[in-house]
């Protein structure tokens, strides 16, 4: 199992999408882990809060805050922390409940597969922003309550399509060769068919990463995040609410945006870099684009310039055919 880990990850590393997303995954950990090492000043520590507005400068790279004085930089490293515990804990959280009920719908089927699969149709319809609205209303705008409806609303995708891959994988050989000697269901579930699906599992952790770093960015300016904690999204809402453009602040909206976007890029190479490793169709489509760009427009028109010849026989025996 170890050996088989160490060659999943150097595959990964090898490919070119791969080894981008991990060193920037890498970098924006490290600015997570170490951010108080990182940072010049702690954003939280009121004490620590320079002259508002200030321009960038070798001791605030970013400038400060136009309404509390804050480092830009050191906010800027200490929304690290939110965009990933998020990003990560909900990828992990959906593909796990996307797995468990995908693997119950497929395998178990019957009245379980039923009440899952309806669950689904249910799901899907719900609008998500407005619930999202009245539940951080009711029960607070913590990271928390984010993390619990991204969870709930977001799993209903993936176990579509586990479930689909349960049902060819439940009929090999292997599965009923498990059942014939005896194993339980759970067992065949978790030990047998599971790490059929794992590749699937991998990919949407990457992908639901990189979709649920912007969502919090985008709930955060709009109010709906943690007031206390400091995020990216909140520093735009920030910058917005104190007028940034209006004074030319301009560092004060570029830097949180860079910040999302280099979160999102990373994970997004990661996960596109396991679906092609996984998924050898991909590779085969790549290269029938390279060779379709390769084309130039001479050879093309010499191929329709043939196709033409060839149906002009026929259209002016045609035309003959009828003037006779």
């Amino acid at each position: 199992m170890k050996k088989n880990s160490n060659n999943f990850f150097l595959r990964l590393w090898r490919h070119p999408k791969g080894r981008t997303g991990i060193i920037i995954a890498m970098l924006l950990v490290f600015c997570a882990v170490f951010s108080a090492y990182i940072a010049p000043y702690d954003p939280y520590d009121v004490t620590q809060r320079a002259e508002k507005g200030l321009a960038p400068s070798l001791s605030h790279p970013l400038g400060t805050t136009i309404t509390t004085g804050q480092d830009i930089f050191s906010m800027l490293i200490y929304g690290t922390r939110v965009s990933l515990i998020v990003g990560l804990v909900t990828g992990i959280c959906t593909a796990f409940l996307g797995a468990l009920m995908g693997l119950l719908a497929g395998y178990v089927g019957g009245i379980v597969d039923t009440l899952i699969m309806r669950t689904v149709d249910i799901m899907l319809v719900i609008p998500t922003l407005p619930l999202t609205i009245v539940l951080t209303n009711i029960f607070g705008k913590s990271y928390f309550m984010i993390i619990f409806i991204f969870t709930i609303f977001g799993w209903t995708g993936l176990a579509r399509v586990i479930r689909s891959q349960v049902l060819v994988l439940k009929n090999s050989n292997y599965v009923k060769a498990a059942e014939l000697a005896g194993a339980s269901r759970w067992h065949i579930m978790f030990r047998h068919i599971l790490p059929g699906v794992t590749h699937l599992l991998i990919m949407s952790t990457a992908l639901t990463s990189a979709g649920i770093m912007v969502a919090e960015a985008g709930l955060s300016f709009l109010g709906l995040g943690d007031p206390t904690a400091i995020s990216w999204g909140k520093m735009l809402a920030d910058a917005q609410s104190g007028g940034a453009l209006l004074f030319g602040h301009w560092w004060w909206i570029v830097a949180p945006g860079i910040g999302i976007f280099l979160s999102v890029f990373s994970f997004m190479r990661i996960g596109l870099a396991l679906e092609e490793m996984f998924n050898p169709r991909m590779k085969q489509g790549a290269g029938v684009r390279k060779l379709f760009k390769s084309l130039n427009n001479t050879y093309i028109q010499s191929v329709f310039d043939e196709m033409n010849e060839d149906d002009t026989p026929v259209a002016s025996s045609g035309k003959e055919a009828v003037q006779a």
